[in-house]
C-alpha cells in the first residue's frame, strides 16, 4: 500500500460525516507504519476506544482507480467477558485467536440506510492487523497459526476478497 496523507485518510470515509471524519485520531504509530506490509490500514480510534477505522488504498476498490481511498468507520461493543480457552476466527484474514483477540466490529451503512440506523457486523482481528498476520509479521497471542496449504500471495488474495466483501456490502444500497 502506498502511503496516505492525514487528509487523503480523512476525505475517505463513506460512512460518517466529514465531522466525524475530522475529529477522528489517527493511529498513534501513523508516522512509522510499514506500509509496504499493509493491504488496507487498520485501526482502534485512541481518542475514542469504541471507535475503529478501516482504509482501503483506491486499486483496492472496483471503480475507485484513480479516485482516492475508501474509509469506513466501525463501531465496537462494550468489552464483554471472553474465554481463555475458546478460540475465534478473524473473517478478513482467517486468523485463529483466543476469543479476546476477535471482536465484532459494526458498520453504519453509507448514506440514507445508515443514517436510519442499518448496519452490517463482521469479526474481526482486535486489532486490526490482519495483513501483518497473514504475512506472518505479527503471531496471535496464545495461538499459532493454522496450517494451509495456501502461500502468502494467495492468503493475501483471499484477505483482500473478504474485506472487498464486507465493504461493498457496507457501501452498497441497502435492499429490504
Amino acid at each position: 500500500m502506498e502511503p496516505l496523507t492525514d487528509k487523503q485518510i480523512r476525505a475517505s470515509f463513506v460512512n460518517c460525516s466529514k465531522g466525524d471524519a475530522a475529529r477522528l485520531k489517527l493511529p498513534a504509530d501513523f508516522a512509522d507504519l510499514p506500509w509496504e506490509d499493509l493491504d488496507f490500514l487498520g485501526w482502534r480510534d485512541p481518542g475514542a476506544p469504541l471507535r475503529a477505522h478501516l482504509v482501503l488504498p483506491p486499486d483496492a476498490v472496483p471503480g475507485q482507480a484513480g479516485g482516492g481511498p475508501v474509509g469506513i468507520t466501525l463501531r465496537v461493543p462494550e468489552k464483554s467477558r471472553t474465554s481463555a480457552v475458546k478460540s475465534s476466527l478473524c473473517r478478513i484474514c482467517l486468523t485463529g485467536h483466543a476469543s479476546s483477540g476477535v471482536t465484532l466490529f459494526a458498520a453504519p451503512r453509507a448514506g440514507a440506510s445508515g443514517r436510519d440506523g442499518n448496519t452490517v457486523g463482521i469479526y474481526v482481528c482486535s486489532d486490526l492487523a490482519c495483513p501483518l498476520y497473514v504475512r506472518g509479521r505479527r503471531q496471535p497471542a496464545l495461538r499459532t497459526r493454522y496450517e494451509e496449504s495456501l502461500d502468502v500471495e494467495e492468503r493475501i488474495g483471499r484477505m483482500r476478497a473478504n474485506l472487498l466483501a464486507f465493504v461493498e456490502n457496507v457501501r452498497l444500497p441497502f435492499a429490504a
